[in-house]
């Protein structure tokens, strides 16, 4: 990857000024037709003009020997500039280096490093681009450390490659940013699974390589933990002295587009989306807050009709995307050549790639609920776990990213089972095969006290079962285990909540723990009422109200999405639960927990706060797997799995 060319041609103009000689005095004046030559290579260089700027600087090499190796150091760099580095040689090898001052030396190194790269000569590189003691100007740092990658790749050391490329990684900006994020995680993959995973144990919680590692695991389908992020400040604190519409981070386009598949199997659930998201935008207007113009375009739920709804909006004007939906569409928008205006997808590719350096992902994913039902349970002191799940895609993964969770904070799962299509029989025979240890009888689900805070589990145990599935099936399934005596504590994913309360059918609910949305509670303090919009609103009843929130934090993003990736730790509190971006741009959800009394959904805190959030200290990274796609028709009666 070549990333230094245009910055090559500004830097231009200060060659032409230093005076080099060893016989001759450092401050040897040049004629006037001299600096007139100087000045006309200077602009053919800056200019793109590569090629005749390097004849330019080989003849005033010729005419000057006072300066001529400062001269043909020049010739050399726009030689490299035209993509001719072999051209450069002959320059390079007049060159006496104690004739040169200032950076030059160092740039002769690059140069040197770079041909000897192009000769197959990866010692020599490696030589010239890790000599100790040498002071690195900042517009050399870039290309020092890339020349530096590529040595070390040539050398077989794929993880000081990948290391050099993570200190690029802050630097870069537009298509180089990408193409060194996909090169780092090429050069991960080529160490394979086992030696990542040494590496990753062997981390400390801070390790820059950690993430990377554990991205590169996951491209790898590796499923690996998610500790909860770290929320430290809520965006949009007021500014002091400012107006109460002037808020820290706050920042809008002028023109956003909406990019929503509006007809067939994504009809449902694009209608919440799009309604919640308009109804945080009417909100924001209370503070009075600037806000752009927002048009909404239809993206058909293919790859073809996402791109086309992209480049439209970008024809008409718009200065940030909000979509497209599914992760089919995600992964087209996101894989052409160039995304000229900034997106906040609503979904992660299938690709597994990482967000473009100007592109944001923002998902309801059920990994994100596992891994955070790993982290409660662990909280409460159940560090013994059985786990029980449907055989829905969204039980397994939430199954996948829990076990990976509760492994890092040193829990072990005692047993694990997915529950057939069937009869009431078939959830028994399920219940015996999972073993169940005559002391799983004694301890009694959860208490809670009078404001709905849960005691500590530690009062009944350290045992407890975590399941994913539909209510339907948790209904079916909690008899059973009270008939096989197992009252050990239960905690959930958000499917087993239908979104709006049922009393008589929840009742064989009764003290199971589940993670969900704040919205859904009214947990979240700054929002629209949810019970206010439900009762006019059919979009933000049962199974649709998670995916209002969706969309009501769709638009609740927009403004803070530069704060936001860079400011780490900072968050906006949000419908869908605490919003924080990680270091590659995917925004990560932290949820409340509620639980079941007496068949009515509760709160087990009253309002979402950050002091709530439980401390992970495992080693692990924060990203996250991909999102489910809109595959089939959303079940209106279910809970929408994202």
């Amino acid at each position: 990857m070549r990333l230094m060319r245009l910055s090559r041609a500004a830097a231009t103009g200060l060659f032409f000024s230093v005076v080099l000689a060893a016989c001759v005095p450092m401050n040897a004046p040049r004629s006037p037709a001299e600096i007139a030559a100087a000045q006309s290579a200077d602009a053919l260089a800056q200019q793109g003009q590569f090629t005749q700027a390097a004849q330019a600087y080989q003849a005033l090499a010729d005419q000057s020997p006072g300066h001529a190796d400062s001269y043909r150091l020049q010739a050399a760099e726009a030689w490299r500039q035209e993509g001719q580095i072999e051209r450069a040689a002959p320059f390079l090898a007049g060159i006496k280096r104690q004739r040169l001052s200032d950076d030059e030396p160092l740039r002769l190194d690059l140069l040197q490093a770079e041909l000897a790269l192009d000769q197959h000569d990866a010692a020599t590189a490696l030589r010239l681009t890790t000599q100790p003691n040498v002071t690195v100007p900042a517009a050399l740092q870039l290309r020092l450390l890339e020349l530096r990658s590529r040595a070390m790749a040539a050398s077989d050391d794929n993880w000081g490659a990948a290391r050099t490329r993570v200190q690029m990684d802050d630097q870069l900006s537009g298509f180089d940013h990408t193409q060194n994020r996909r090169q780092i995680l090429d050069l991960l993959g080529k160490l394979g699974v086992d030696p990542l995973k040494q590496r990753a144990a062997a981390m400390k919680p801070g390790d820059r390589m950690l993430p990377w590692v554990n991205e590169a695991l996951t491209q790898l389908g590796v499923v690996v933990a998610q500790p909860q992020p770290e929320l430290q400040q809520p965006v949009g604190t007021l500014l002091p002295g400012a107006n109460a519409n002037v808020r820290e981070g706050y920042k809008v386009p002028a023109q956003v587009a909406l990019l929503l598949p509006n007809d067939g199997n994504y009809a449902a659930a694009s209608t919440s989306i799009r309604e919640g998201f308009f109804a945080a935008y009417l909100d924001a207007g209370r503070n009075h807050a600037p806000r752009p113009s927002v048009r909404v375009y239809d993206s058909k739920g293919t790859g073809d009709g996402a791109i086309k709804a992209y480049q439209q909006a970008v024809s008409d004007g718009a200065r940030l995307i909000v979509g497209p939906l599914t992760r089919g569409e995600v992964a087209a928008v996101f894989g052409q050549a160039q995304l000229p205006v900034p997106v906040l997808a609503l979904n992660h590719p299938d690709d597994k790639q990482l967000p473009a350096s100007d592109a944001s992902e923002f998902g309801l994913l059920p990994e994100t609920e596992g891994a955070q039902a790993a982290d409660h349970m662990v909280e409460r002191g159940l560090r013994q776990v059985y786990l029980v799940t449907s055989n829905d895609d969204f039980a397994h993964r939430a199954a996948g990213a829990f076990k990976a969770e509760l492994a890092a904070r040193g829990g072990q799962l005692l047993g694990a089972a997915t529950l057939p299509a069937g009869t009431t029989t078939s959830y028994a025979d399920t219940i015996a095969g999972l073993h169940f240890p005559a002391s799983a009888s004694a301890p009694a689900p959860a208490a809670t006290t009078a404001d709905n805070t849960a005691t500590p589990a530690s009062a009944a145990g350290d045992t407890g079962i975590f399941i994913s599935m539909r209510p339907a099936q948790a209904r079916l399934l909690l008899p059973q285990l009270r008939i096989a005596r197992v009252s050990l504590p239960v905690v959930a994913t958000s499917h087993v909540y239908e979104g709006s309360d049922d009393a008589s059918a929840n009742r064989d609910l009764d003290g199971v723990e589940f993670c969900d949305s704040p919205w859904l509670f009214n947990a979240q303090p700054g929002l629209p009422n949810h019970d206010d919009i439900a009762a006019q609103l059919p979009s933000a009843r049962g199974a649709g109200a998670r995916l209002f929130a969706f969309g009501m934090d769709a638009w609740n993003l927009v403004p803070y999405l530069d704060w936001l990736r860079a400011h780490p730790g900072s968050y906006v509190p949000g419908a869908s639960g605490q919003l924080t971006a990680d270091q590659f741009g995917r925004m990560r959800r932290v949820l409340i927990w509620a639980q079941f009394q007496d068949g009515l959904a509760h709160p087990l805190s009253g309002n979402l706060q950050t002091d709530d959030v439980p401390t992970s200290t495992s080693p692990a990274d924060n990203s996250s797997a991909p999102a489910t796609s809109f595959n089939k028709p959303a079940d209106t009666s279910q809970p929408v799995s994202h």
